[in-house]
């Protein structure tokens, strides 16, 4: 087909010549012929001229002479339109100036005749044109005119036969032209009969291969759930077992700090009543060791307790049934940054809500679980001697709603953006009372919701997290 529609290219391009050169040989053709009518014009003058003489010098009749002073006069604008159509050929431009000379000469003798009837002398002017060599020098003049239009036409047939042959050559042109156009269309349709037919085995195998993916989807959605139920009844088995042995470390830590008074007040008496008793070490011990490693191990399971509240937190809303229903993200916001106001009061922080945002049908609580990790974040992480700035916004693109938190923080490493959202990983200074868990739920609630959350953040710029969720929520279930 590329060769086809290359030669048609070169096809018209060759038509667009043929027609050029047709156009040239016709001017040159209709040129030859107003030179011939331009020579017949001129040597119909001089005879009409000699004729309209020779009636008046042998009738003195003036109408002669008016005929004759009007043919004389026509006569060399009639051999200037010969020179100026002919002045592109040598042999023509020689054989006019000998007839231009010749003319003008026997425009003088007519004259001269011409005068003396005038003036009453017939006889002489008779005798003067009998002895004049008229008739030899309008031989030469005929004989010009006559060579002059051999010429032509010759240069007519020539041209004739270049104006056919051109002619012809656009005909077999468009000839083949046809022919070409015939097979790029015949090339075309068999192209497209065969790409017709590809596509429609393509479409036969997508459609069957959707299908397979379908029941291969149900079925990876169906392990997926069993496993995702497994893995939390496992986390909450697990935290609960962990618990116990906890709570056992605990209550022993708390009779163990409630044991150092009696010792301590226990060493306090022994070095009042018998002092060389008490050993140095034995007084560090009961003062000073003690409390501190009680101190250490309350310390480690307070924060083991919070892990371990943390995980079942997370596991209990794996299992929470999702509830959708239409909600506002705007006055959910808005809500949030009310439960709030007096933190971000106290912090100098301006909040504001940009509407109009886009209406969701999904679940409110996970919506509001996830708004306010974000936010009560974007209130910790401020970037020092910088009024803190936070703005929720939301846009529509197709059946997805993007909905932003951004703020003017101390902003996120571009390193950690995708270790925040993981399960006790933190980044930046841990200046700020927390154990990594925040993100991790935030995430877990987008994915679960059917939707994804990123951030866009620079060290000193701020942060700007993106929750992307479907306008309605479809429970995987159903959508399998």
């Amino acid at each position: 087909m590329a060769l086809g529609f290359l030669a048609l290219v070169a096809a018209g391009a060759g038509a667009g010549w043929a027609s050029r050169q047709n156009e040239a040989h016709t001017a040159a053709v209709a040129h030859t012929y107003q030179v011939e009518l331009a020579i017949s014009n001129a040597r119909r003058l001089i005879e009409q001229g000699e004729a309209s003489r020779r009636g008046y010098l042998l009738t003195a009749n003036p109408d002669y002479r008016d005929a004759y002073h009007r043919w004389s006069a026509a006569t060399p604008a009639a051999l200037a339109r010969i020179a100026d159509l002919t002045r592109d050929n040598p042999d023509q431009v020689a054989a006019l100036k000998l007839l231009q000379r010749e003319v003008s000469t026997l425009l003088a003798q007519r004259a001269r005749t011409i005068g003396l009837i005038d003036s009453g002398h017939a006889d002489t002017a008779t005798t003067l044109f009998r002895t004049e060599a008229s008739v030899r020098r309008l031989t030469t003049i005929r004989d010009t005119f006559e060579r002059m239009a051999v010429t032509e036409r010759r240069l007519l047939a020539q041209r004739d036969a270049a104006q056919q042959a051109s002619v012809r050559a656009f005909y077999i042109i468009l000839g083949v032209a046809a022919v070409l156009l015939a097979l790029v269309a015949l090339a075309s349709l068999l192209t497209i009969i065969g790409y017709t037919r590809d596509l429609s085995r393509s479409r036969d195998r997508l459609r069957d291969f959707n299908e397979r993916l379908e029941e291969t989807v149900h079925e990876r959605t169906s392990d997926l759930s069993r496993a995702n139920e497994e893995i939390q009844r496992f986390a909450y088995i697990v935290s609960h077992d962990l618990r116990s042995p906890l709570v056992n470390v605990m209550g022993f830590t708390a009779e163990l700090a409630a044991a150092t008074t009696p010792l301590a007040e226990l060493v306090d008496r022994a070095e009042a009543e018998a002092p060389q008793i008490v050993s140095d070490e034995a007084r560090l011990a009961v003062r000073e060791d003690l409390p501190e490693a009680i101190g250490f191990i309350r310390t480690s399971t307070q924060k083991m307790d919070r892990l371990i509240n943390a995980i079942l937190k997370l596991s209990r809303e794996g299992r929470r049934v999702i509830t959708p229903e239409p909600i506002d993200p705007a006055a959910i916001a808005d809500t949030v940054a009310g439960s709030i106001r007096h933190l971000l009061d106290d912090r100098g922080i301006s909040f504001s809500v940009r509407r109009p945002m886009p209406s969701l049908v999904t679940d409110r609580v996970a919506i509001e679980q996830i708004l306010s990790n974000l936010i009560e974040n974007a209130t910790k992480y401020l970037e020092p001697g910088r009024p803190g700035v936070i703005i929720v916004s939301g846009e529509a693109k197709r059946d997805r709603v993007i909905l932003s938190v951004t703020d003017n923080g101390r902003g996120i490493d571009p390193r950690d953006h995708q270790r925040i959202f993981d399960l006790f990983r933190r980044s930046g200074r841990q200046d700020q009372p927390g154990e990594g868990i925040g993100l991790a739920h935030v995430r877990a609630l987008a994915y679960r919701l059917g939707g994804t959350i990123d951030v866009d953040s620079e060290p000193g710029r701020g942060s700007t997290f993106r929750l992307n969720l479907p306008k309605t929520y479809v429970s995987q279930d159903s959508a399998a």
